[in-house]
């Protein structure tokens, strides 16, 4: 049986989360359906600042509450930044399997920091919720999107957004803006970056692709939770997401598909396989 290495570093800091359930999930899932054994081995990147080595085949960065700003000059984020630099100086001079990385929201915002693609900044107000996804022509043509529609529907929970993709930046880079959030034309803001295309094996999401209708169901259900939502977006938009999570062809649509499209295409990569479209 083919075994493939999985690092999945953790950046919710301890915090109590749905994130990392959900990736270790479609993980398991994922190796069943394909008849692998997928060995993960998980790193708490900024309380204990672990950072995995090269000795994996597959990295999976997840989410994570707070700034992506006030971190800046802090430790754990020098080591993080350091790990992606090892991270592509492996896949741009090696001859041996690349080591693909998906980045997503929190992490997401620090690679585009890294990379130096767009501006990241606070966001005037909070975005929670479900929310369309809007895929470009380069997202359209992008195998981690196979078989999704267009717009796709994602959960999206973050005070920060990354915005002015830095066009110069991004063809230095060959990196490509993948998704955009939603049209808003009673708004006068700009629409964030969601996802993007960093390298040729790193590639990121500002939604939450893992995100599953149960988890997200426990979560607006708590009566703590509930309130929150209605104080800040009210009831109609409580009961609006409740109904959502029960529609097949959004989050459950995505929560079976997105990841497990990247796990399919990294490994692959790693197994010098033709990705299939």
């Amino acid at each position: 049986m083919t075994t493939v290495r999985i690092a999945i570093l953790d950046l919710y800091a301890g915090q109590a989360n749905e994130g990392m359930r959900c990736i270790r999930a479609i993980i398991s899932q994922w190796a069943q359906d394909k008849g692998i054994a997928a060995v993960c081995t998980e790193f708490e990147v900024r309380d204990k600042q672990e950072l995995p080595g090269l000795d994996f085949d597959i990295y999976i960065s997840s989410g994570g509450p707070g700034s992506p700003l006030e971190s800046e000059g802090s430790t754990w984020e020098r080591r993080y930044f350091d790990w992606i630099k090892t991270i592509d100086t492996w896949n741009e001079t090696t001859s041996e399997a690349p080591k693909p990385v998906l980045f997503i929201c929190h992490s997401f915002q620090l690679a585009c920091r890294y990379y130096g693609i767009a501006t990241v900044c606070k966001r005037k107000s909070t975005a929670f919720g479900i929310f369309p996804i809007h895929l470009l022509e380069a997202g359209e043509q992008e195998p981690l999107f196979n078989n999704m529609s267009n717009p796709l529907y994602a959960v999206d929970s973050r005070d920060f957004q990354v915005i002015q993709p830095n066009e110069t930046v991004l063809a230095k880079l060959h990196a490509r803006v993948l998704a955009i959030e939603k049209e808003r034309p009673h708004v006068p803001y700009e629409r964030a970056v969601m996802a993007v295309r960093f390298t040729e094996h790193n590639i990121g999401t500002q939604f939450h692709p893992e995100a599953d209708a149960a988890g997200m169901s426990r979560y607006l259900l708590r009566e703590d939770r509930k309130q929150m939502v209605i104080a800040n977006y009210g009831e109609a938009k409580w009961q609006s997401m409740i109904d959502q999570l029960n529609d097949p062809d959004k989050i459950s649509y995505t929560h079976h598909h997105v990841l497990p499209n990247f796990l399919e295409m990294a490994f692959a990569a790693t197994q010098r396989l033709p990705v299939l479209s």
